[in-house]
This record gives C-alpha cells, sequence and structure tokens, in this order.
C-alpha cells in the first residue's frame, strides 16, 4: 500500500492580490521544471494542510498549493466579500497565468472536487488531468443528506445531538440559516461556540474510524473560523451552481483523463454522486475505496490517491510536454 511522499517545503511562495480585500497564499514545492498540479482544498474554508504537498512525487511535479478567499494563510482571514465559486474560478487563472503555467493538472476533495469540475468545465484547454476525491456536487440533495435529519444524522444520532445542540433554531430556518445567523451573532463567545459545533460534526463524520487528528485540526479556532463561516455563506447560496450544474456540463470534459477516488462508505458525499459523475465522463476511471470514508488521509484513500498522481504523470510523460 502506497503512502504519502516524505514531507517537502515549498521552494516558493507568494502573496497574490485579487479582487479587493483578498490576497492569496500561494506556494510551489518540487520540481520547478516538472508537471504542473494544482491543489484545490477542501471545504470550502478548511485551507491547504502541509501534507497535501506529499500525493505527488516531488522529482515529477511541480506542486502549486494555495488557500481560497478567507482561508488559511490567504487575507482577511473568513472574510466574505467577493467569495464566491466564480471568484475561485478566476483565482486558478489568475494563479496559472502568473506562474507562466499553460496547462496543468487538477487534483482536489470534498468541495476541491466541486471547485474542480467546474473550473475545468469553465477553462477544459487548461486542464490536463483530474484527479479528484470524494466528489461533492453540491445540489440540494447532497445538502439535506448532511445537514438535515434523515440523511447522516441517522448514521451517528450521537454527533448530530451535539450538533443540534450548538445552535438554536428561530422559526422556520433549517440548519445551515441557523449557524449563518449564529455564526454573525454579536456575542463572540456564541460565534466561536457555534464555528467548533459546526466543524465538529464534519470532522466526526469524516473517517470511518475516529480520527483524533481530523477532529483537533477542524475545530482548531482558525479552521474552525473559517470553514464554518465559508461553508454556510457557500451553503446557503447553493454553492452558487445550479442545482445540476455540474452534471449538466459534463461534456464539455467528457475527453479530459481523469481519476475519481470515492470512499465506499463516505458520510458526508455519498458514493452515488461519484456514480453518477463517472458516468458521464468516459475518459476517468472510478476507484471505489472499502473500508474508507471521506478523509483523504485514510490509508487506501491515501494509497489511491498517491497511486493516481503516479498514474496521471505517466499517462501524461507519454504524451510529452503539455506544460
Amino acid at each position: 500500500m502506497q503512502s504519502l511522499y516524505p514531507d517537502i517545503k515549498p521552494y516558493a511562495t507568494h502573496q497574490i492580490a485579487v479582487d479587493a480585500p483578498h490576497v492569496l497564499y500561494v506556494e510551489e514545492s518540487g520540481n520547478p521544471d516538472g508537471l504542473p498540479v494544482v491543489f484545490l482544498h477542501g471545504g470550502p474554508g478548511v485551507g491547504c494542510n502541509p501534507k497535501a504537498r506529499c500525493f505527488f512525487d516531488p522529482e515529477r511535479y511541480r506542486i502549486v498549493c494555495f488557500d481560497q478567499r478567507g482561508s488559511g494563510r490567504s487575507t482577511p482571514h473568513a472574510c466574505l466579500e467577493n467569495n464566491t465559486t466564480a471568484h475561485l474560478i478566476a483565482d486558478i487563472e489568475v494563479i496559472r497565468q502568473q506562474l507562466g503555467i499553460e496547462r496543468w493538472v487538477v487534483f482536489g476533495g470534498s468541495w476541491g472536487s466541486t471547485l474542480g469540475l467546474a473550473y475545468a468545465q469553465a477553462h477544459p484547454q487548461r486542464a490536463a488531468a483530474l484527479i479528484l476525491r470524494g466528489i461533492f456536487l453540491c445540489r440540494a440533495q447532497d445538502l439535506n443528506w448532511f445537514y438535515s435529519e434523515g440523511g447522516a444524522s441517522r448514521v451517528y444520532p450521537d454527533y448530530w445531538q451535539d450538533f443540534a445542540e450548538g445552535v438554536e433554531r428561530i422559526g422556520d430556518e433549517n440548519w445551515i440559516e441557523a449557524y449563518h445567523r449564529a455564526l454573525h451573532d454579536d456575542n463572540e463567545v456564541a460565534r466561536m461556540a457555534a464555528a467548533k459545533a459546526w466543524s465538529l460534526w464534519e470532522a466526526r463524520c469524516s473517517t470511518l474510524r475516529p480520527s483524533h487528528d481530523i477532529e483537533e485540526q477542524m475545530t482548531n479556532a482558525h479552521v474552525a473560523v473559517s470553514m464554518s463561516h465559508i461553508e454556510t455563506h457557500y451553503f446557503i447560496n447553493h454553492c452558487f451552481l445550479a442545482d445540476n450544474q455540474l452534471l449538466e456540463n459534463m461534456d464539455s470534459i467528457a475527453d479530459i483523463p481523469g481519476i475519481i477516488v470515492h470512499g465506499r462508505y463516505d458520510l458526508l458525499c455519498p458514493l452515488d454522486q461519484a456514480v453518477a459523475i463517472h458516468r458521464l465522463w468516459p475518459a476517468a476511471e472510478l476507484h471505489v475505496i472499502r473500508e474508507a470514508g471521506h478523509s483523504a488521509f485514510e490509508p487506501g484513500i491515501t494509497d489511491a490517491l498517491v497511486k493516481a498522481s503516479d498514474e496521471i504523470a505517466d499517462l501524461l510523460a507519454d504524451e510529452g510536454p503539455t506544460y
């Protein structure tokens, strides 16, 4: 079974100003002359983990990681102004152009898979290949599965009880609306409690087996604030996508090679989303990982993602330089 490549440090970092007030943190690792890959983190709002660099052979890849608007080391932290899917797609193009890259591999998981699909559909000529994990289509049914009674809450009723006790709903609010309101409360203590409750629900459901490390990472105050604020902002706006937009636009990327990795027991983003995408994507492979949930850091999913990045590097090497 493959594990992550050893830890590496960036050889370059950049602060790239986009629409005010946002400044993006961007880093490059690996081989400056290698195959470019852009890593799209999840959430939205989580930011990049240093381990993101380690899914790729540093001898073969030029690894570009960046923190999306309001996330990680990008500033202002948790800022919702000018923060939509269209803005993020435009940011990826700004980064590509500033780094002098013609085409690159697009790698993303969870929300990163959403953004990766939306970006590739908007700019298919820039995506040499896609590696996507934990497909999230952002449809109403997908949000309802995870944020209402009757879906994941029936599998994890104890975790759901903690989530439901994190805020009080008013009137006919759904849970996303209630958390969005609570996160903008005047009481700072109440805001932080809501941020941590929101993040803990997602962290607890991310892995098939409990992971203290993932819970600790996602409930860290810096991460919890940006993730909860940005996720609720996106989710009450349906991720700024039409309900079936990603499925309806799959013909635009049907010929781009891709590898989809999805855990059999993914409770955040159930497997039917990956199956729906794969049916419309003839050039893609679907790898369903037994004994795995949603997280990229579960052993079976890590193994599949590392193998996928090696496979794509081999495939594109056979085609000659494309970047």
